[in-house]
């Protein structure tokens, strides 16, 4: 697979990008070949492409494996593997989510949660306990609308995502509502 330069400029700011998100340069660089690419793709086109050895490319995939980003296919007569992501960028981006919630926000939460059982919790000053208990319902609370925010079908989660602003109007005219039903 031959990049062009456009091609070869969005994979190396994919690398640059999963340096930042997690994962190293290469492995990025491999994700966005795989997806810019309109087939499948095996190890053996991934090293022509990016020029990398045989063995950094199967430790690549790996790690793409492991952070669920791309699917193994398999060809009739041809024991290769090949690899492709997801057609829907939403469920690429749940994904990336998922991984890093799992990798970093969970840990946190459990953590917070511990610490509030503990004996000498009780002990804290009362802002550091007051701290905790808010940072950890903060987090609940964003985990609760990212699962909520999780199931919504792709074309209506951009929908609500198009919304923006508009949404705070909704509740600025239910306060409104409100206010009105409670003087009557």
């Amino acid at each position: 697979m031959n990049l062009s330069p456009t091609q070869q400029k969005f994979v190396i700011h994919f690398g640059e990008m999963g340096a930042r998100w997690g994962m190293n340069r290469t492995v990025g660089q491999m994700y966005a070949v795989l997806f810019l690419s309109e087939e499948p793709l095996c190890a053996d086109e991934l090293v022509a492409a990016l020029g990398l050895s045989r063995s950094n490319v199967s430790m690549g995939l790996k790690e793409l494996q492991a952070w669920q980003l791309v699917r193994l296919q398999h060809r009739q007569n041809d024991r290769r593997e090949f690899f492709s992501t997801p057609d829907d960028l939403w469920d690429i981006v749940r994904t990336l989510v998922d991984q890093r919630k799992a990798r970093e926000i969970d840990p946190t939460l459990t953590v917070l949660r511990e610490l509030q059982l503990e004996d000498d919790f009780k002990s804290s000053t009362e802002y550091t306990s007051q701290r905790i208990e808010k940072t950890t319902k903060m987090i609940e609370l964003l985990t609760d609308w990212y699962d909520d925010m999780r199931e919504i079908d792709s074309d209506r989660l951009e929908q609500l995502l198009r919304m923006g602003a508009a949404a705070q109007k909704v509740l600025d005219f239910k306060d409104k509502v409100t206010r009105i039903g409670a003087r009557s």
